[in-house]
């Protein structure tokens, strides 16, 4: 969602704050593995800023919503698809926080003399240092001697590179000079000159090797490779300029240890410097940035740190970074170019998302030919039109944005670009989800561009739980044209024996191997409702609502029944209705039909009689929400301007009663507590989908489905809302959910009024608190098991 169309923080509801932090979640995670995992990344570094910034300040406006899984709890990503052996960090190595302006930087200044009860008038020394745009590096010494060199990977666990490392000119093998502790684990950046770059790129070109898109990149993939001769063979370099594990600390300040770095043999950035309170650092910062281009390496920012080593250990850390230190970053570098096309691209998880082709520009010394238009709405926003001439922004080395047209310069034969109602990959339709703005392919099951994403998720371990079949397995045999639909795993077996080839032959397989995935497989053919449910990759339908649904419908047959019903609504009107039509009506109708301020003046069915009620109450809320009168309304305009344009149609206005059906028919899921309009709108998606359909009824083809457990409704805690907190000693997280759930309760992330019990273990924190504030019963560990097992 981009910036622009996002609702203000202090205008979000709780349920609204809690959807987007679990689409910031995933979608962070996703950018994370694919910068530090694949050395990939498809955002901008200022784009994903703006990611963490929106999803901190959701945080700290909705402290009880803060996930397990938040961003603003990890550094980097998980290294467990990795060629490299493990290596765990004696010390975390975090992220840092970032200043994107002035302000922030005196700010930063202002909480370091607050948290430290100084005065105003009290000196804060720091050191100023460019941030190198490269890849982490932790280089283990012990007796002066390399021992160890580890990436960063999720700051807990990273990539064993030691050999990798010893390639590296200036890396030191033996560190030399004095006063060198015991072990000390030296911390840094490994770099590509510009100059080394663009010579290494243009031999990759002329051997018809690799071309890298940035000096990052090319430095991580060469750090990363398992051949050490073409580490050996690249133009790697390495600043040190901190330390995590060390025995003894040989100076009491941050510059003193720099110091002492260079005399042991160690590169440091000689632009470093210690300077005196916000207003000298900041001075330093515009110094860097006059210079920047005559340097030869990257850097997008200069990062600040406390001088003195005892107010850092004093300070400590938050989340993810620590107080002491932060990464004041550069403003995106702009340019102009022309617009020659739009091309749609779509994600493993079905988003289409819309790719200026640029004619090439170069920006801040970087070539680029391509910027993202985020989404229809970004494309409406700017106007933007095949042929324009455009203002584009670069921040990082990844793919730069358009941020502005410049219409005074528009040919005079442009047409306004029509984004595709059909997914250009597949053929399936295309429609934005309820709220968002995102337009995703609704053929998950059948679509090439996301069939590696859904098949992966398909037997993740909270859905199918295939012991032995993972990503990796997945997409080789996507890849060789095994698997392209979930029922093609449960026929492996049979197509193993009949091909010439069979996969005991394959790369990375073995008799043994095969034998158990086929067993594994084989036990999968008698699977719980909810994880069926789950597996389907729908959008909406996590692991809770699959649960919800599974234990509403009992078995699949009620589930397919009622999908069919809702099929057969839409199939009886004799009105042809493309996928936009169906899904932005079937929204308006699910959202206005819940209104409280329409119940009171009229009933649902009456906003429905005629194409003339339903275009006069479109047009007056069209006009509230453009006058500012709704503010943060539920109800997106293109959705209601839709109908509008819909209703004017007699003949297409004729369908409305049979909409009005399936609305009548929905409110079945609609009173389930837990079950919101989203969910409802997107089974629809999935199933009105005619391959979809038939992916689904070949994958229950080949299992037994067991019906969802009736949930008791005599137990203590039947019908009652249960928060889990805090750290439990007798039960694993995972096994008080399940029990609670097993009693007819229902297990809630967060508190609230509707809450009725807090189960709260040792380090319970937030949740606990507000629990208290709202007078919500608390139990410790011990009381809830006794409290379940008396009654």
């Amino acid at each position: 969602m981009s910036e622009q169309t996002q609702k203000p923080v202090d205008e979000l509801s709780e349920k609204e704050a809690s959807r987007e932090l679990a689409i910031l979640a995933m979608e962070i995670a996703n950018h994370d593995a694919l910068y530090h995992g694949d050395d990939a990344p498809l955002i901008s570094d200022a784009e994903y800023d703006a990611l963490r910034r929106r999803n901190n300040e959701i945080e700290a406006r909705f402290p009880a919503l803060v996930r397990s899984d938040s961003p603003s709890k990890k550094v980097g990503a998980s290294v467990k698809q990795s060629k490299f052996e493990k290596v765990s960090h004696v010390r975390p190595m975090l992220s840092l926080d970032n200043a994107f302006n002035d302000d922030d930087v005196h700010e930063f200044v202002a909480r370091v003399k607050r948290f430290l009860n100084l005065g105003e008038a009290d000196d804060v020394l720091l050191t100023a240092e460019p941030k190198i745009d490269g890849l982490s590096l932790a280089l283990r010494y012990e007796k002066g001697e390399l021992v160890l060199a580890a990436t960063r990977g999720d700051g807990q666990i990273g990539e064993n590179v030691t050999q990798n490392a010893r390639t590296i000119d200036n890396v030191p093998h033996k560190l030399a000079g004095t006063n060198i502790p015991e072990v000390v684990e030296i911390r840094g950046e490994v770099y590509i000159g510009k100059t080394d770059f663009l010579a290494l790129n243009a031999r990759q070109e002329e051997a018809g090797g690799k071309v890298f898109a940035n000096p990052r990149n090319a430095a991580a993939g060469s750090l990363r490779q398992l051949d050490l001769s073409i580490t050996a063979s690249r133009p790697l370099k390495f600043f040190a300029y901190a330390w995590g594990d060390i025995s003894d600390l040989p100076s009491d300040s941050q510059m003193g240890m720099v110091e002492l770095f260079d005399s042991w043999g160690l590169a440091v950035n000689p632009l470093m410097k210690r300077v005196n309170g916000s207003t000298n650092a900041v001075a330093h910062y515009r110094e860097i940035e006059a210079n920047r281009a005559a340097l030869d390496y990257d850097i997008d920012g200069v990062v600040y740190k406390v001088d003195r080593l005892d107010w850092q250990s004093r300070l400590g850390m938050v989340a993810r970074a620590p107080r002491w230190a932060i990464a004041h970053k550069f403003p995106a570098e702009k340019a102009t170019t022309v617009v020659n096309k739009i091309d749609i691209q779509v994600g493993r998880t079905g988003a289409l998302t819309p790719v200026a082709k640029l004619e090439p520009v170069t920006v801040g010394g970087v070539v680029v030919s391509n910027a993202t238009l985020h989404n229809a709405d970004e494309i409406e926003r700017l106007g933007v039109r095949v042929g324009d001439t455009v203002v584009i922004q670069r921040a990082g080395d990844v793919i730069p944005q358009v941020v502005s047209v410049m219409t005074d310069r528009r040919p005079d034969n442009s047409t306004p670009f029509e984004f595709p109602v059909e997914c250009p990959v597949c053929g399936s339709a295309a429609a934005a989800e309820g709220d968002d703005v995102v337009v995703r392919c609704t053929g998950g099951l059948i679509c090439a561009a996301q069939r590696v994403e859904r098949l992966s998720h398909f037997v993740s371990r909270n859905a199918f739980d295939i012991d032995g079949l993972g990503e990796k397995q997945i997409t080789q045999l996507f890849s060789r044209d095994w698997v392209h639909a979930p029922a093609d795993i449960f026929k492996l077996a049979v197509r193993n024996v009949k091909d010439e080839n069979p996969m005991q032959k394959w790369d990375g397989w073995g008799d043994l191997s095969v034998s158990n995935l086929m067993q594994a497989i084989e036990a999968r053919r008698s699977i719980d409702f909810h994880r069926v449910l789950f597996g389907l990759g729908i959008p909406s339908i996590g692991q809770e609502t699959a649960k919800i649904l599974a234990r509403h419908f009992k078995n699949i047959d009620g589930f397919v029944t009622f999908l069919e019903h809702s099929l057969s609504i839409i199939e009886q009107t004799d009105q042809k209705m493309d996928a936009q039509d169906i899904s932005s009506l079937n929204y308006v109708l699910m959202r206005l039909g819940h209104l409280k301020e329409f119940q009171a003046i009229i009933q649902p069915r009456d906003l429905f009689d005629s194409g003339e009620g339903l275009l006069e109450l479109v047009h007056a809320r069209v006009q509230r929400i453009e006058s500012g009168v709704l503010k943060g309304d539920n109800l997106k305009v293109s959705h209601l301007q839709r109908v509008a344009d819909f209703a004017k149609t007699p003949e297409k206005a004729s369908i409305v009663p049979s909409l009005f059906a399936l609305y009548e028919h929905n409110q079945e899921l609609a009173s389930i507590d837990g079950i919101g309009v989203d969910v409802i709108l997107n089974l629809e998606d999935f199933y009105f989908e005619p391959q979809n359909r038939a992916a689904l009824m070949d994958l229950l083809s080949e299992l037994q489905v067991i019906e969802a457990a009736e949930q008791a409704s005599d137990s203590p805690v039947s019908g009652k809302t249960v928060v889990f907190t805090g750290s439990l000693v007798e039960l694993t997280r995972a096994e008080a959910k399940a029990g609670a759930e097993a009693l007819g309760a229902k297990v809630a992330g967060s508190v609230s009024k509707k809450t009725d019990i807090v189960v709260a273990g040792p380090g319970a924190g937030s949740k606990l608190k507000k629990a208290q504030e709202l007078n919500v019963k608390t139990m410790t560990e011990d009381e809830w098991i006794a409290f379940i097992a008396s009654k």
